[in-house]
């Protein structure tokens, strides 16, 4: 009788590994990367630059440390350290961008056994760290800058974002739908330009790193409370960091369902608390909160709708 070799799932190979996919989603970001740079100026650049050289260099020392395989080539700590970065104000001070990406990498994916283990999407927790430890810096908005002489040279004017001003209802200081969507106004990094991030994500969705369950399950149950509490729809869906989020937050692999129906639950979840936080909280911004949320959520999303064996309610 041949042995029966028995291992964990999954039961199949392929050729995407974990090391392409993340290329594939850091090509994705590059558009939004670049665009943060023409806005905000080379400072963007500096931003990026120390949260992706932390991300790699505290995975590199951790694992090192505790004697683990070593990760840092599978490229996922580039990709944290870009996505933080990109929900960072250009402003923030370099050390408070280095403890960020130290919380990122060692508190929410070392700890809990690196990638593919960790409960919550790093990036996102250790933006939420950073607001409750740096709450002034992490508001402290730049206005875009204006290309002179030099481009060293920069007026730094801090503004309200989008999300802001309509919650406080300065309708004058509240950017247009084309200012909006090419991201010259005030805001994270990488949130403002809606195009960059819209061709990423087609980007991801055409390379089937992503499929549409989440995201669209998410944008349109913004647009569609949005519309329902009369608020301006295209406004809300083009500020803030709503499509950062469901594009490249809202799908990472190891803290969102692997069910089709769980991905939609996930994102009409994210949706629904976003708008909760926009319109009755004491924040003007929710996605954050809601991915993370709905995070926690994951395990028990993923076992209402998973998939019953075809034998499964069969006496034998």
């Amino acid at each position: 009788m041949a042995k029966l070799i028995s291992n964990v799932s999954p039961h199949f190979s392929g050729k995407r590994t974990t090391q392409n996919i993340m290329l594939d989603v850091i090509i994705a970001l590059i558009p939004a990367a670049i665009a943060s740079v023409v806005i905000f100026g080379l400072r963007a650049l500096l931003v990026i630059g120390v949260c992706v050289a932390t991300c790699m260099a505290a995975e590199f020392l951790f694992e090192k440390l505790c004697k683990r395989e070593n990760t840092v080539f599978d490229l996922s700590a580039i990709v944290t350290g870009m996505l933080l970065a990109f929900n960072l104000p250009v402003s923030i001070p370099i050390w408070q961008a280095v403890i960020g990406s130290l919380a990122a990498i060692i508190v929410v994916k070392q700890l809990f056994g690196g990638i593919g283990q960790n409960f919550a999407n790093p990036a996102i927790t250790a933006r939420i760290i950073m607001l409750v430890a740096f709450a002034g810096s992490m508001s402290n908005w730049t206005s875009p800058i204006k290309w002179g002489k030099s481009v060293y040279e920069t007026d730094v004017i801090t503004g309200a974002t989008p999300l802001a001003a309509a919650a406080k209802g300065q309708t004058d200081s509240m950017p247009s739908y084309l200012t909006l969507f090419l991201g010259n106004h005030a805001g994270c990094l990488g949130e403002t330009c809606a195009a960059a991030i819209i061709l990423g994500g087609i980007y991801l969705l055409v390379r089937g790193v992503i499929s549409w369950h989440t995201p669209v399950a998410f944008i349109a149950t913004v647009a569609l409370m949005s519309f329902v509490c009369g608020k301006d729809v295209l406004y809300q869906l083009l500020s803030g960091g709503l499509l950062l989020g469901a594009f490249f937050m809202a799908t990472d692999y190891a803290t969102t369902p692997s069910t089709k129906w769980g991905k939609i639950i996930f994102g009409v979840g994210c949706g629904l608390i976003t708008i909760l936080i926009r319109f009755w909280g004491n924040l003007p911004e929710g996605v954050s909160y809601s991915i993370l949320l709905m995070n926690l959520l994951t395990p028990y999303i993923s076992k209402l709708t998973r998939q019953k064996p075809l034998t499964g309610g069969v006496k034998v």
